[in-house]
């Protein structure tokens, strides 16, 4: 049976192992990551480190649906960025955005605020695809996946039990 435990470890494994391919494509494949790309990394490790804290917690009634809201606000968060960045890649060539200076550059040197702003309009950068599974790219993967964890937590929500405790703490 399916615990609330055992959805956060199994998010966590899963979620941890797109991190692991995105570093295998990085490092490996020699395909660096776009702003954006690095956006959507950040948002799988917010669920990672969430679904670790629950699996480890095992919460019960009010920190379970904290934890849900948390995971579902990273993953939305992350399926807003992807889907920026799907939304720019399937725009014509003579409407991409010109690329624009690198991560590390825009965050040392404007404020954060007018960073931000800059690095989710995305650049011509953002809109290449190098690596397509299936025809879809990396971005289409990644919004698929974030849409599959709103969706499976909002379920967990409503379907789970959490498992029984030994101790009250």
């Amino acid at each position: 049976m399916l615990t609330s435990r055992l959805y956060y470890l199994l998010l966590f494994i899963i979620c941890l192992s797109l991190l692991g391919f995105g570093l295998y494509l990085e490092h490996v494949k020699g395909l660096e990551p776009c702003p954006l790309c690095a956006f959507q990394r950040m948002a799988y490790i917010a669920i990672t480190v969430i679904a670790l804290i629950g699996t480890i917690h095992n919460p019960h009634n009010a920190f379970r649906i904290v934890y849900n809201i948390l995971l579902i606000i990273a993953a939305l968060i992350g399926a807003g960025v992807a889907g920026r960045q799907t939304w720019l890649q399937h725009l014509p060539p003579e409407l991409v955005p010109e690329c624009g200076p690198g991560l590390e550059y825009m965050l040392e040197v404007f404020p954060l605020g007018q960073a931000l702003k800059m690095i989710l309009s995305g650049s011509g950068e953002c809109a290449e695809v190098h690596w397509r599974f299936i025809g879809f790219s990396i971005a289409e993967w990644s919004l698929v996946c974030f849409t599959v964890i709103v969706i499976t937590t909002i379920v967990a929500s409503f379907m789970l039990k959490p498992e029984r405790r030994l101790f009250n703490f």
